[in-house]
Parts: C-alpha cells; structure tokens; sequence
C-alpha cells in the first residue's frame, strides 16, 4: 500500500507511515470536523493545525497537508515534524526529510530517531552519522535500532559491541537478536551461553534459533532434547528440521514418516534431502516418486542421485538410454561407480566403441565419504557451516566438515589416549606430520569453538586432501 490512502508504492524504500494525534495523547480522539479544525489551526492551535493536516493527507491532498503540518511544528507539534520527515522522504528531498527528522528527534522522539538513522544509512551512505542517531533510538527504547548497530558492529568485527546491543535487542523481545547472540556466544565457545539465548528466541517462535538448539543438544548427546527442538522448528516447516526428523524416524524404521518428513525437506530444493527422499521411496516401493526425488537431485547437480536415476531407470523401468545419460552425467562429474556400469551398459548394448565420458571441468567431485559419522559429530559440522555462513561469510559445507571430523573419529579408534594420535598416525600412514596436525588441529576447532579461528574453505579443502590421504593409507573408506 502507499503512504497515502489510495496511492500505489512506487519506492523500493519503505517509509514509514505519517501519525495522528493519538501518538501525543495516547488515543484520545478528537474532532473530525475540518470546519472546527480549521478555525482553531488559524488561531495558531498546533494541535488542530496537525490534525488538519491529517485530514488532507487521508483525502490524498499532500500539499495541503504539507502547509498544515509545517504550520503545526512551527508552533511545536512534534509530531507534524516527524509526519514532514515522511512527507519528504516519499514526495520531497531526502535533505528536508532528514532536517525534519532531526527536529523531531532532538526532542526524544525515538520513531524519528529511528527513521533518521535508517534514511542516513540506506540512502545517504552516512554510516557515522547514522550510527549516532540509531545509539539515540536504542538508548530510548528502540529495540530495532539496539539490533540495527549490533550489526554494524559485527559488519565491523566488534563482536563484543554487538554483543551488548543484540543483548539489549533480544531482552526486549527481538527473537533475531536471541538467534544471532547465541551465534555469537558459540562461536566464543560459550555453550551455557548459547543454549540461553537459542532457548529465549526458539520459544519466543524463531524457528532458526529452535534448530541449532536442536543441533547443539544433538552435539551434547540429548538426542531426545534435540528431537523436541526439532520438532518445534518443523511446526514453522523449517526444512533443516524436517531433514533431521526424517533421519529419526529412517533410524527407527517408519519409512513412512520418514519419507514425509525428507519430502518437506526435498519441497524446499536441499538436494540431500532429494536424494534421501528418493532412497525411502525406493524401499517403499514407489518407483514414480522415487524417480520424481532422484531426477530433482540428479538435475541439481548431485551425482550420486544421477547414478541412482540410472540405475532406476534401467532396472525398473527398462529404459536403457534415459539409463545410460545420466550414468554419463555421473561419470562426466568424477562418480567412478557410474562410470564402470557406464562401460557395462555400453559393452552389453553393442555401443562399446563410444568414447569414455571425461571429466566436466569444473564439476562437482564425486562423494568420497561412504561412511555416515557420528550424530555428534554430524551435529557440530552443521553448527560450524552456519556459523561461518553467517554475515555473508564464505560457506562451508556442512558434509565435507562432517567427514574431517568423522576421519578422526574413524582412524583413531584403536587408541585409548588421544594425546599420541598424531605421532601414531604419522607412523602408520607415513604422512607428514605437519599435514596430520593440520587436521588435529581443524578437528578441535570444529569441536571447540572459540579455540580458535573458523577455518577458511581453503583449509578445508587442504585438510579434506590429507583426511582422504590418510584413509586410503590405512586401508579405510
């Protein structure tokens, strides 16, 4: 809707809409006869002259309304200012709208503090300035601008800063400020911290905060904690959620759940979750919607579903060339698997002087890491990808830091004392041990955050290379 009654938006800017009288007198009512109005406005009377200029602005006369509100803060009101700070941000200059903002705002008004703030900001770039004005606000109740510089400060790498606005923010209700401080006291490694303030903005309804407090319990070892954060995210059909029901209720054998619960997270375009999807609906026995979930996958780029579509393809269906292009796909991404039934098919169909698929460069590596890690150990590699994602940080992928940890995991398993892992390992495998404690190293960050820095992907992609490496020595996949 417009700022005025009738009027279409025609700004991607959100203004913010003009006032009344009730604002000043807690909704007493007034007059609505313009005539009254009128006498009393020419009399010098601020507040009939504001609510004059109200009258015009709802029968769509801004000029009008306009001469009446600049009439009333001339005389005082206000309110009439901060109403000409809106006039001027949608119809004027964004130069009147701020000097009308500010003539509001330096008497307390903490709306136009707010709006000030924002338009300096948003559409002036006056960072310094606006960062006052938003500390005015916030310093007199406004708990969107507390939230608003809590992430000024974290765009500025003052985390402690944000921390104390998103603390003001979030005890004054702001659920995303609840979400974003328990981010925050992860990342510093302060668990107790964490499951506050995740708790406070998942039960507020912040399904986001109610997901990674699942994920954290899930990290501690409360898999029944975890469900019923779970559970309560799903209810906002949160598709994180919902992929980490499925997975319950696949570990307890109700294919049907199951699939209900991988559809919703599928619906949503995760491409695991797709691929998942298509697996349940395999062992049920729907073969239409199994391949409906693998050729979603598949198109999506995921290999593993490619080579699943082909195989579902040929095997129930019969159909040997759709079969055989997505074994192709597969191959062509680095799936070695599809790449030998691609050779199988070619040689029983008479076609076997086709040429060998090559590698598309790029492409996506083909899945390396057959095994599933621990709940745990899954749960901290999900909280580590979105706590680096955050801020428009560079992502992580969740299952590549899922196998780092799940490596370690795996290949020290022998050992009753971590404390000569490294040495033992370095022994076995014959890697360098610089290379392994890289990966000794990845690995506790990943557990312990706030340790020390996030990884950056580059080394994560370094410490995949040893961890891949290191199996393959150790005869383990």
């Amino acid at each position: 809707m417009g700022w005025w009654p009738g009027e279409p938006e025609t700004t991607a800017v959100q203004v913010p809409a003009p006032r009344g009288a009730e604002h000043e007198q807690g909704g007493e009512r007034d007059t609505d006869d313009p005539a009254v109005l009128l006498v009393a406005a020419q009399k010098g009377d601020a507040r009939a002259a504001h609510l004059l200029g109200r009258h015009h602005a709802q029968r769509g006369d801004r000029s009008a309304a306009r001469h009446w509100w600049e009439r009333a803060a001339a005389a005082g009101s206000t309110d009439s200012a901060y109403n000409l700070g809106v006039w001027h941000e949608k119809h004027g200059g964004l130069d009147e709208a701020v000097r009308w903002y500010e003539r509001a705002a330096v008497t307390g008004d903490t709306e136009a503090a707010l709006n000030l703030a924002t338009l300096l900001m948003e559409q002036l770039g006056e960072l310094a300035a606006a960062r006052r004005w938003f500390e005015t606000a916030a310093l007199t109740g406004s708990r969107n601008a507390a939230r608003r510089l809590a992430l000024i400060h974290e765009d500025e790498g003052d985390l402690k800063t944000a921390g104390e606005w998103h603390r003001r923010a979030a005890l004054d209700g702001d659920l995303a400020s609840g979400h974003d401080l328990g981010f925050l006291s992860y990342a510093a490694g302060e668990e107790d911290e964490t499951l506050r303030w995740w708790e406070l903005a998942a039960r507020g309804g912040h399904a986001d905060a109610a997901y990674h407090l699942g994920l954290l319990l899930a990290a501690n070892r409360d898999p029944e904690g975890a469900e019923a954060f779970y559970r309560l995210a799903a209810g906002s059909e949160h598709p994180g959620a919902a992929s980490q029901l499925g997975g319950i209720a696949l570990s307890r054998g109700d294919l049907r759940t199951a699939r209900a619960w991988f559809e919703l997270a599928a619906h949503a375009g995760r491409v695991d979750d797709q691929r998942t999807a298509g697996f349940v609906c395999v062992e049920l026995g729907d073969v239409q919607a199994a391949g409906h979930w693998f050729g979603r996958a598949a198109t999506g780029g995921d290999p593993e579903a490619a080579f699943d579509f082909g195989l579902l393809l040929i095997a129930e269906l019969g159909d040997l060339r759709s079969g055989e292009h997505w074994f192709r796909q597969a191959a062509q991404a680095g799936h070695q698997r599809a790449a030998a039934e691609l050779t199988s098919l070619l040689a029983a169909t008479g076609s076997a002087h086709t040429p060998e698929p090559r590698p598309a460069e790029p492409g996506p590596s083909a899945p390396v890491w057959a095994r599933t890690a621990e709940p745990e150990l899954v749960a901290r590699a999900e909280l580590a990808a979105d706590a680096v994602a955050r801020r428009g940080g560079v992502p992580l992928r969740a299952g590549e830091l899922a196998e780092i940890l799940g490596t370690w995991d795996l290949v020290t398993r022998p050992l009753l004392d971590q404390a000569v892992a490294v040495s033992w390992l370095t022994t076995r495998s014959g890697l360098h041990p610089g290379a392994i404690e890289h990966l000794a190293s990845v690995r506790a960050t990943l557990l312990r955050p706030g340790s020390a820095p996030w990884p950056t992907p580059a080394e994560i992609e370094h410490v995949l290379v040893t961890a891949r490496d290191l199996r393959a020595r150790l005869g383990l996949r």
